[in-house]
């Protein structure tokens, strides 16, 4: 082992040690005195030491898990905690099924755009918000572009009214860099 191993060693345990306490404490990691002690059905079984609470758990053949450690004293439940992990992670993974993820389209528009272009662009931008996202739009000025950015102004102003039936400016436009930028979200249905 060399001295740079030696030194990092303490760094990566003391790192998997921080993980592993993010975990609810149960059976002989719980080294409180006194508990106030749930039983399986959810009746109050009261305050005892640990010891006790967990023959108890054992006899029963389940776990002993602390719910509440900020509480004083410390509450403990006696539950099937593999059962217990196995329906949180369903509840988790059902939740991540029926969320949307609001996804950010980008639609670029220029100064000299034409109105078949123009369009174009805003049937994309209707398209978008009708999918449920939210739509950045910009225009890149180029050259000598950047001394007209009321031209800019001016087409995004265009856009946002074409937009507003379906969608709201939820960040007018603004001149960041050699960028114009403009935020568009659907509309609420309230």
């Amino acid at each position: 082992m060399t001295v740079r191993a030696f030194f990092l060693l303490p760094l990566y345990l003391w790192r998997c040690f921080t993980i592993s306490k993010q975990e609810l404490q149960i059976n002989e990691e719980i080294r409180d005195k006194e508990i106030r002690v749930i039983d399986a059905e959810g009746g109050q079984l009261g305050i005892m030491s640990s010891v006790r609470a967990l023959e108890l758990a054992a006899e029963k053949n389940l776990d002993l898990v602390k719910i509440a450690p900020q509480a004083q004293p410390p509450v403990c439940k006696i539950m099937d905690y593999g059962k217990y992990r196995f329906e949180q992670a369903k509840r988790e993974k059902e939740a991540r099924k029926n969320q949307h993820i609001v996804d950010i389209k980008e639609v670029r528009l220029s100064l000299n755009i034409d109105t078949h272009d123009f369009n174009t662009k805003l049937n994309h931008t209707q398209k978008f918000i009708k999918g449920g996202d939210k739509v950045k739009v910009t225009i890149r000025f180029r050259g000598r572009e950047l001394g007209h950015p009321e031209l800019g102004t001016e087409i995004m102003t265009r856009f946002a009214e074409a937009c507003q039936e379906f969608a709201n400016v939820e960040k007018p436009a603004k001149l960041e860099g050699r960028s114009m930028i403009m935020f568009l979200a659907p509309k609420s249905n309230k």
